[in-house]
């Protein structure tokens, strides 16, 4: 009986493909989620508190108040009337600035449909009232 033998020495090495392979999946995982990670802060929006302005001709001011009333020109309107109102303004062929103060509590998206209302009547110049600085 005759004995074979390998010609080949054992391999006594650490295969480190697999671990390089995993260190570059996680790498590029890291590298997709860090910028999403900044972005993910926690954010207030102004209070209602902000000091009174006083609106030039050319220059108008919304107010939304906490209950999702619309005040315009001192008077509580609807949506509907504030896009008639400001269709109107558009139509007299002046131009107007508008600045818009929300409520603190108040819902997003109420802010967003009322700049959405503003932009559709055709005024681009459209500031954010915010509270002053402490």
């Amino acid at each position: 009986m005759a004995r074979h033998r390998f010609s080949n020495p054992p391999f006594d090495q650490i295969n480190v493909t697999p671990l390089i392979d995993t260190l570059f999946f996680l790498l590029i995982i890291f590298m997709i989620t860090a910028p999403l990670l900044e972005y993910s802060m926690d954010v207030t929006p102004p209070s209602y508190n902000a000091a009174d302005i006083r609106p030039d001709d050319n220059s108008k001011v919304v107010n939304i108040r906490k209950n999702g009333d619309i005040v315009f020109e001192n008077q509580v309107v609807s949506m509907p009337e504030l896009v008639q109102r400001l269709t109107a303004l558009r139509d007299s062929g002046r131009k107007y600035s508008f600045y818009l103060r929300a409520d603190a509590d108040l819902r997003y998206g109420a802010v967003i449909d009322v700049l959405r209302s503003v932009k559709n009547a055709g005024f681009n110049d459209l500031s954010l009232i915010t509270s002053a600085e402490e």
